[in-house]
């Protein structure tokens, strides 16, 4: 399931370059999918999680529930350390076309009033992460795409 996943995000990168300039078709409900990929450090993997699960997950089903995003998915790798499978957790982010404007920061105080313990534990969660990268996609609709 890893590796595939990793092909689709690899496919759909070579895919949407070899599309060059032209843009792909965009439908009206299309919106936008994002995945936020994580490494973290080998053991902490649980606390990883568990720290996630309490500080920045109930911040994504906030934005989730006013509209910002359609879903919200969580995945993790069945195996490890084969090939090209440095991911550790990953998060599927669906957004309408046209999300509304939110207060982020405004959300997190009201989510998290004691801020200190909020920071503490973020930057915790961040200190055992070895790698963290954003993979923005496009749909590319091969049967609308125009062969050059």
């Amino acid at each position: 399931m890893r590796r595939l996943l990793l092909w689709v995000a690899v496919a759909a990168v070579v895919m949407t370059s070899a599309a060059g300039a032209q843009a792909p078709p965009k439908s009206a409900e299309a919106g936008k999918i994002t995945w936020y990929f994580y490494t973290v450090k080998w053991g902490h993997q649980d606390e990883f999680l568990d720290l996630f699960q309490k500080n920045h997950y109930p911040i994504l089903k906030a934005l989730r529930d006013q509209g910002v995003y359609k879903s919200v998915r969580t995945y993790v790798p069945t195996n490890h350390g084969d090939g090209r499978a440095d991911w550790t957790f990953a998060v599927e982010l669906t957004g309408p076309p046209d999300p509304p404007q939110v207060d982020e920061p405004a959300l997190v105080r009201k989510l998290f009033p004691d801020q200190v313990t909020f920071q503490k534990e973020e930057q915790r969660r961040f200190e055992i992460l070895v790698a963290h990268w954003d993979v923005p996609l496009n749909v590319l609709d091969l049967d609308a795409r125009k062969t050059q």
